[in-house]
């Protein structure tokens, strides 16, 4: 794949906002014609490996005891249960997924954003929630599920279908990036920590009434969210009878970043060799930009 362009640039406004709230959407951006490419890689990354369906893990979890967070705008009686399924890394496995990440218009976005000269992949993941999706997704911060330090770490979040709130439209809390807390990572079809890990829990925003300020954005194809791997976010089941919901999540980092060791956060094989403090120049780092 050559090297694709935005379909336009990056405003002042939105870097500052980027910034400020921790979150920027950015409107027709990526060409239709690539986004329409990756349908199928996304099926085909449904039923490889790096796959989980999180709906299911939500049944093992409640038949142990743990509480799901639950979407009551889905009616089980009235629509036909969908799931939630979740996957990283497709890039390793399918090269559709590694074009996608360092060609196409996301890596020099990401750097205008950012602000740096130089922008590595760190991971990619594919999210579906089907019509009928009861599962919410737990609100938590990336940077908890991350191996990295630093200022300049975002995640990109790139629809297939047009999104609306009833559909799981990603809501994110405003500003909550530049809350400095260590949270731990959860999850995501509960507010339960991953066991073995530090620092607090992700607060639940939904019974903090008044207290944060939570936005969402109705997305289209060809639309891109872009949020800072400290912004806390979560999202709603798909109370819809019909519109899947397919996103490809890239996440990135810029110039700053370094790699920090997360006690008991996921770890990933081509990371092994690294260290507290090593800069993120080698393989498992694939180079986006320039």
């Amino acid at each position: 794949m050559e090297r694709i362009a935005p379909v336009r640039a990056v405003t002042d406004a939105e870097i500052e906002t980027f910034w400020r709230d921790g979150v920027v959407c950015l409107r027709q951006i990526l060409p239709l014609d690539l986004i329409s490419t990756m349908e199928q890689p996304v099926e085909d990354a449904l039923v490889s490996r790096a796959m989980a369906d999180l709906s299911e893990m939500g049944d093992a979890l409640e038949s142990g005891g743990v509480t799901r967070v639950l979407d009551d705008a889905v009616d089980a009686a009235s629509v036909s249960r969908g799931h939630f399924k979740g996957g990283t890394d497709h890039w390793l496995e399918q090269p559709e997924f590694l074009e996608f990440a360092v060609r196409s218009p996301l890596p020099e976005i990401v750097a205008s954003l950012l602000r740096s000269a130089t922008v590595r992949l760190y991971e990619d993941s594919v999210l579906v929630k089907e019509p009928g999706t009861m599962e919410r997704t737990a609100f938590h911060q990336d940077l908890a599920y991350f191996h990295l330090s630093g200022e300049q770490i975002c995640t990109t979040w790139v629809p297939l279908d047009s999104v609306t709130a009833d559909s799981g439209a990603v809501r994110f809390v405003v500003g909550s990036h530049l809350d400095r807390t260590a949270y731990r990572p959860n999850l995501f079809v509960t507010t339960m920590a991953l066991p073995g890990t530090e620092g607090v829990e992700v607060p639940d925003y939904d019974e903090m009434k008044g207290e944060a300020r939570i936005i969402s954005f109705d997305t289209e194809p060809g639309d891109l969210t872009v949020h800072h791997a400290r912004t806390i976010h979560g999202a709603n089941g798909n109370a819809s009878a019909t519109r899947r919901r397919r996103a490809i999540s890239v996440r990135y980092v810029g110039d700053d970043a370094r790699f920090m060791g997360r006690v008991g956060a996921p770890t990933k094989a081509h990371h092994a060799a690294m260290r507290d403090g090593d800069v993120l120049t080698v393989d498992g780092f694939p180079s986006a930009w320039p």
